[in-house]
């Protein structure tokens, strides 16, 4: 019998949308929480901020709130703040706040973590936080569960 390898921290946020998880990535100060925060508002569930726990579960990447910041967010300006927290999802898009983004693609890029293959899209980041582009590479680009 195999032994599930234990869950792994990721410097990353995450949020559920329809229960389909999205890992958001990018450099400190991108605005990856505040894009947590616009999809929230838009109805997503919060995961996790700043750091997510991923493990590789039946084929697919689950992520899980990392333990030491469990239903926080950090809402720049005001600190960290207590938000309803969904336990886990799985991960059906990773999306990287990069200044060097792409203006379109053809197919999404892949990445692979816990030995499992995600669809990864590359977003500029911007004062307002891209929520809607967000939506639309999940219906376009996301694993579908």
């Amino acid at each position: 019998m195999t032994v599930p390898a234990p869950p792994v921290a990721r410097q990353a946020g995450c949020i559920a949308i329809d229960g389909r998880g999205v890992l958001i990535e990018g450099a400190p100060g991108t605005g990856k929480s505040s894009l947590a925060l616009a999809l929230i508002d838009r109805g997503a569930e919060l995961i996790g901020d700043d750091s997510v726990m991923l493990a590789a579960e039946n084929g697919r990447l689950i992520a899980s709130p990392h333990p030491n910041t469990h239903g926080l967010i950090e809402v720049r300006n005001l600190g960290l703040l207590p938000f309803p927290c969904r336990e886990n999802a799985p991960v059906a898009l990773i999306v990287t706040l990069d200044p060097g983004a792409p203006r379109y693609i053809e197919k999404p890029e892949q990445a692979v973590l816990t030995g499992i293959a995600v669809p990864m899209v590359r977003l500029w980041p911007q004062e307002c936080p891209p929520a809607l582009k967000v939506e639309l590479a999940l219906d376009q680009y996301g694993l579908q569960f």
